[in-house]
């Protein structure tokens, strides 16, 4: 019998939601994608904890059958919108992250037709990348970007639109 493949829809986000999110644990080395305890992101009104920003920027990823699959961030610059996502640990490596990043990337098309859509991925996270080049991506910079742990190497990548 055949797998019927996963579809993602994207909702906004809600308080329990970003509380879920935050009690995610990734395995090292993708543990640095690990949020703060949700108690403390609230209290220093920090990324999704500021509930303005939240409505604003942020987004929830569900399945067909409305599991919450991940989530996105929508970063307005001048004429680009730059998302950030994270997948559920347990979701990671499952042959889910182009259908996934797919639906992350018609949403920012959604809200900002016009804008280049970008984002940033360290270099070392081929997992990630390969992702990222199959939904129609492609590298256009590399730099050093301050982290909590110093500077770490960083690629812009930016959609050009679906392989063919």
């Amino acid at each position: 019998m055949k797998e019927t493949p996963v579809t993602f829809h994207v909702v906004p986000m809600r308080e329990e939601h970003a509380e879920l999110i935050c009690s995610w644990q990734y395995d090292p080395p993708y543990n640095i994608y690990s949020w703060l305890p949700w108690k403390q992101m609230k209290a220093l009104e920090v990324e999704f904890g500021d509930a303005q920003l939240r409505q604003e920027q942020y987004a929830i990823v569900l399945d067909q059958n409305d599991r919450i699959c991940g989530f996105a961030q929508y970063f307005p610059l001048q004429g680009v919108t730059r998302i950030g996502l994270g997948m559920h640990p347990e979701l990671c490596g499952q042959g889910q992250g182009t259908a996934f990043v797919t639906a992350i990337v018609q949403e920012a098309i959604r809200r900002n037709p016009t804008n280049e859509i970008d984002l940033e991925v360290l270099t070392w996270n081929a997992r990630a990348i390969q992702v990222y080049l199959k939904s129609g991506f492609v590298t256009q910079d590399t730099y050093e970007r301050q982290t909590p742990s110093g500077l770490k190497p960083f690629h812009c990548m930016v959609y050009e639109g679906p392989r063919g």
